[in-house]
């Protein structure tokens, strides 16, 4: 179990992120179109896996923006975006938004990677969703850099996660 904040006040997850040199374990989250999807599907390419609570919050929102600059000039790379958020909403942000270099992903079929992953929000007002987290792997699936964001309103360490894309 980890400890994060919300406006200061402590919430806890389930657990810990996968350490780094550690396999990330597998998943199966949900595409815009609805499609089931795990990790399998992104084989031989980095991964930047960008968990948020919610595209509908600013914080999620310039994460996911920044992280979809990384990427577009980055074939060897895939950004994954996963929220707790339905296909169809987070299919209208990235509309919107111009998001053509992330993938976003939903754990609307099942809370498994959150579980998995060690971010799932066990108390509070966010109970059930996901902590603010970025986990980069190689195209190995092995973890080359985490990191829990300690205030679900602040942004995640940038310069670090794009730096151990290499």
């Amino acid at each position: 179990m980890a400890t994060v904040t919300l406006q200061g006040d402590p919430i806890h997850t389930n657990g810990d992120l996968p350490a780094v040199g550690t396999k990330a374990p597998e998943f199966r989250l949900v595409t815009t179109d609805l499609k089931d999807v795990n990790l399998a599907d992104y084989a031989g390419k980095k991964k930047l896996l960008n968990i948020v609570p919610s595209l509908d919050t600013p914080v999620c929102a310039v994460s996911t923006k920044r992280f979809n600059e990384t990427a577009r000039d980055r074939g060897d790379l895939v950004v994954l975006v996963i929220s707790a958020d339905l296909p169809f909403a987070s299919d209208r942000f990235c509309s919107v938004e111009g998001i053509k270099n992330a993938v976003a992903l939903s754990m609307m079929r099942s809370r498994n990677f959150a579980k998995d992953y060690g971010v799932l929000i066990e108390d509070g007002p966010l109970a059930g969703i996901t902590a603010r987290a970025v986990l980069v792997l190689d195209e190995n699936d092995q973890v080359v850099y985490s990191q829990l964001v300690p205030e679900i309103g602040q942004e995640p360490d940038y310069d670090a996660a794009i730096a151990s894309l290499g």
